[in-house]
């Protein structure tokens, strides 16, 4: 055995070593640690919390849920909910493989939301706006009547107000369990924007993990300004479907926020510890 063959032996038990006391510490502590879908890695959930629920090792970006998203994006305590008590209902009594009113209990009791979207009036900085924050781990995101309605809503009120919005769309389109009224909230929608850009109010496009469907199709990219986050899926269709309709190979990067910049679909791609002052810096230029 060479001198450097015994050196890197003796590393490789080290490592070994190393890694098997980090098992016996995440076996005897499940739930302190988390490992990341992207590249592997076992994080601390407080490191990873810290980081604004970014990867400290791959700078993955993880998918996080409305409430969170409000308090990384907004002034603290400056959200004020509206338009809490428009509530989902079953108008097609729609039944799958379970009911859609017993989807949206189960729904409801996983996210204590009660619906895939949260709108409000907020401040960024001190500059004050409308948002409508979507949250995936409701139904997927998906919109249905009450989704479309809130939106809309909001974006009348930021109107009525005179002050910028902002949507944050996490979402995998229209609900199918709500058939054809899910698909009019796309007009519902876009003709709220359409009013937004007559009056010369701003309107800015967040686009996080994932967004597709009729929410891509509809507001979600109506925005004066659009900006993803880093490594967002975004699209109509998903991928594999493309794929076997165009019969080829896509390219790995296709449907990433990075991609559309390229392409000129998206004005900003941004880390999400850089968003709350990319939002302040555009509605300090605005109100200029």
């Amino acid at each position: 055995m060479t001198i450097q063959e015994w050196f890197d032996k003796r590393k490789k038990a080290q490592i070994e070593r190393r890694v098997k006391d980090m098992r016996g510490i995440e076996d005897a502590n499940p739930g302190l640690w988390t490992k990341c879908v992207h590249c592997d890695t076992q994080i601390l959930k407080s490191e990873l919390e810290d980081n604004l629920m970014v990867c400290p090792h791959c700078n993955y970006h993880f998918r996080i849920n409305a409430r969170t998203r409000i308090s990384q994006l907004f002034d603290e305590g400056s959200f004020e909910e509206l338009f809490k008590n428009i509530l989902p209902t079953d108008p097609l009594k729609f039944v799958d493989t379970e009911s859609y009113a017993d989807r949206l209990k189960k729904a409801s009791d996983k996210t204590g939301l009660d619906e895939a979207v949260i709108t409000g009036i907020a401040r960024i900085e001190g500059h004050s706006l409308a948002a409508a924050v979507m949250d995936f781990d409701y139904m997927g995101g998906s919109m249905g009547s009450v989704v479309g309605e809130k939106i809309a809503r909001i974006m009348e009120k930021a109107l009525a107000l005179r002050i910028p919005m902002l949507t944050v769309t996490s979402s995998g389109g229209a609900r199918m369990q709500e058939s054809a009224l899910s698909l009019m909230q796309m007009a519902k929608t876009a003709c709220a924007a359409g009013k937004l850009d007559e009056a010369g109010i701003l309107y800015i496009n967040l686009l996080t993990e994932p967004t597709f469907g009729g929410v891509t199709a509809s507001f979600g990219t109506l925005g004066d300004i659009i900006i993803a986050e880093q490594g967002a899926r975004i699209g109509f269709a998903g991928r594999r479907v493309i794929e076997q309709t165009i019969r080829q190979k896509l390219p790995d990067d296709f449907q990433t926020a990075e991609y559309l910049l390229k392409y000129g679909q998206v004005d900003i791609v941004s880390k999400r510890k850089n968003l709350r002052k990319i939002l302040a810096n555009i509605l300090e230029i605005h109100g200029a």
